[in-house]
């Protein structure tokens, strides 16, 4: 399913999002804590979760400074989408159009693997103050047996990981991103 940029395009009035420090940040209701940055991307786990080469729970934010309206953040979602698709399989995929009150934005659902992990990903392709940003709530199950226990994962908690990532309004600006530490 791709999406089209026509009748997707987002209005000129971005979201807006926090100015505070993106050194933490909450989604459902788990504090995350800053792990990586490396450029555009960081990347966010709980507190039990330190060990980025093992990890179960992570949000991680891109931010694509040169997607600045609708058409270019369709374009986006639809290559978020091509590289899922090269590394796994989309789940669910949905387009939100603008309205005079918001943007448009886009979700995308995927799992993702290889012989040794499957790992489910929630993306929402949103402008955030004007930026392309892309926040990505994924979780990991280990082992060559992951197949039936991420599917029952799946089952049990992808619908409200959709409902809570498309209402999240509390992903953190390209500002507050920029500021925290890069990693070597």
């Amino acid at each position: 399913m791709l999406i089209h940029c026509g009748m997707l395009a987002a209005a000129d009035k971005p979201a807006a999002s926090p100015a505070a420090s993106a050194a933490t940040l909450t989604f459902g209701g788990v504090v995350y804590f800053h792990r990586w940055s490396k450029g555009s991307q960081h990347e966010f786990t709980p507190e039990g979760d330190k060990d980025l080469s093992r990890w179960r729970d992570m949000v991680t934010i891109n931010t694509h400074e040169a997607v600045r309206d609708g058409e270019q953040l369709a374009v986006l979602a639809n290559s978020v989408m091509s590289n899922y698709q090269k590394h796994g399989k989309i789940v669910r995929t949905d387009s939100k159009p603008r309205t005079p009150q918001r943007p448009a934005e886009h979700f995308i659902a995927a799992i993702l693997g290889n012989p040794a992990l499957l790992e489910a990903v929630f993306a929402r392709v949103v402008l955030i103050d004007g930026v392309g940003t892309v926040a990505v709530v994924s979780h990991r199950i280990y082992g060559k047996e992951a197949a039936g226990p991420m599917g029952e994962w799946v089952k049990a908690n992808g619908p409200a990981i959709e409902k809570a990532l498309m209402a999240w309004d509390r992903i953190p600006s390209t500002a507050a991103l920029r500021a925290l530490p890069q990693s070597k």
